[in-house]
Formats: structure tokens, C-alpha cells, sequence
């Protein structure tokens, strides 16, 4: 298929689409781990880590990752010291973009306006930001809108936004890694949806919430570079 020529906008999630938050957390808390003469597997510390985002009283993304390392603490056996903890939300500022990130985001802002529509908090996506290269030509955040995906708020709230430039629905192309926060509500809402799964080829959900069903994409691609490929190449294969 080839690439919609009416498409004006992508909107982007930024961590676990963008940002390498798996590897920021497993690598902050092996760290931890090591100094204390202990040792964890980074896909044991997701797990830990999923489990605990998903408990009751979870609060605002990143600043929640102080209460996020005390669970995995009590779950892993490791410090559960305040030290560790505020140093876990201190690394988000550390966390890496993927490898194909800044140079597809770069490609892909020739042609099109770039929003980023993240769970995370200002201060995170100002790092966040600055890690990419600074693409966006609009942002969303969870302090902009008080609440998170995949409340379907949140998308109100950012279309809201986007239809100041006087785009709407058909113009907008919705990019992320997330089934649970955004590929499965933002299908159900009526968007066109590019899954990039990055955990392509591994078990589980890493450190994602798990969906109740799998949704089928519009477009599926493994890596952003790969949508940046189908684009300069004007085609953009669908699934569904």
C-alpha cells in the first residue's frame, strides 16, 4: 500500500517507542544490584517492575519510580534504601533513545509534523526531548492533561490540541510500542495506528503493561527506521 498522502501529523508514545526505558531501569537497578554483591536479570527487574506499576496508588510517571524501586526491592531482595530509589527516578534524565530514533525522527519531520503524546511527566520529556534531538513540533504530556493512556481523554486532549492546526482525525497517524496504553485505544477511537514492537522476537511484555487482547495494526514495523524506510520509499504496507 502506499503511504497515505494525506497524512499531516504522526503522533508519537515516547517511552518504550522512542526511549529505551527498559534498558534505562534494568541497567540502573543491575547496578544497584552489584554494589550490594547481588545479582538480577534484566527481565526479571521488568517483570518486577510491570508488576509493580500496575499495583494500586501508582502515581505520575516518572516521579513514580521512587515507589516502583521499593517494590522491586522487596520483591528481588535488594537495598531498599531512599538513596536507591531517587536515584532510579534520577537515571530517566540517563535512559537512552533507541538506536534508529533520532536519525528516523529526523527523516520523518521533513514530511510530516511530529507531537509526542507521553505518560510521562514534563520534567522527563524535557530530557526525553533533548535525547532525540529535540523533534517536536507539539507536546502532550500527563501534567498537561491529568491523566494517562489509555484513558481516551488523553487522546481528546492531544486532538484538541492538533486541531489548532486545522487537522483532524484522517490527517493523523498514530505511532507506539504500547498495545496497552495506546495501540488498542487509539484503534478503537478511529485512528490509524503503526505498531513498532520493539520487543519483537522476545517473551512477554518486558516492562509493559500486558493487554487484554493483541490489536491488529494498520501498519507493523519492528523498528521507527523501518517506517522511516516505508515512507521515503512511498509505501506503507497494511495488515489489517
Amino acid at each position: 500500500m502506499h503511504v497515505k498522502k494525506d497524512f499531516r501529523v504522526l503522533t508519537f508514545d515516547v517511552v518504550g517507542t522512542l526511549i529505551d526505558f527498559e534498558t534505562g531501569i534494568a541497567s540502573y537497578v543491575r547496578d544497584v544490584a552489584e554494589k550490594a554483591g547481588l545479582s538480577v536479570d534484566g527481565e526479571t527487574v521488568l517483570t518486577a517492575y510491570r508488576k509493580a506499576r500496575a499495583l494500586p496508588g501508582a502515581g505520575l510517571f516518572p516521579d513514580d519510580l521512587v515507589r516502583c524501586y521499593l517494590e522491586i526491592a522487596r520483591a528481588l531482595s535488594l537495598p531498599a534504601t531512599d538513596e536507591a530509589a531517587q536515584g532510579l527516578r534520577q537515571s530517566v534524565k540517563d535512559w537512552p533513545a533507541f538506536a534508529d530514533s533520532v536519525e528516523a525522527l529526523a527523516r520523518l519531520h521533513k514530511r510530516f509534523k511530529l507531537v509526542a503524546m507521553t505518560n510521562a511527566q514534563n520534567w522527563a520529556l524535557a530530557h526525553f526531548s533533548q535525547t532525540l534531538g529535540n523533534p517536536f513540533d507539539l507536546t502532550v504530556t500527563v501534567d498537561d492533561v491529568g491523566l494517562e493512556k489509555p484513558n481516551p481523554q488523553f487522546f481528546a486532549f492531544a486532538r484538541g490540541r492538533i486541531s489548532a492546526w486545522g487537522f483532524g482525525l484522517k490527517d493523523i497517524l498514530h505511532v507506539a510500542q504500547s498495545q496497552y496504553h495506546d495501540i488498542g485505544v487509539a484503534r478503537a477511537l478511529g485512528y490509524t495506528v503503526c505498531w513498532i514492537e520493539r520487543r519483537k522476537g522476545m517473551k512477554g511484555f518486558g516492562g509493559t503493561l500486558e493487554p487484554a487482547r493483541l490489536t491488529v495494526p494498520d501498519h507493523h514495523f519492528s523498528t521507527l527506521a523501518e517506517l522511516a524506510d516505508a515512507v521515503d520509499e512511498d509505501r506503507l504496507d497494511r495488515v489489517a
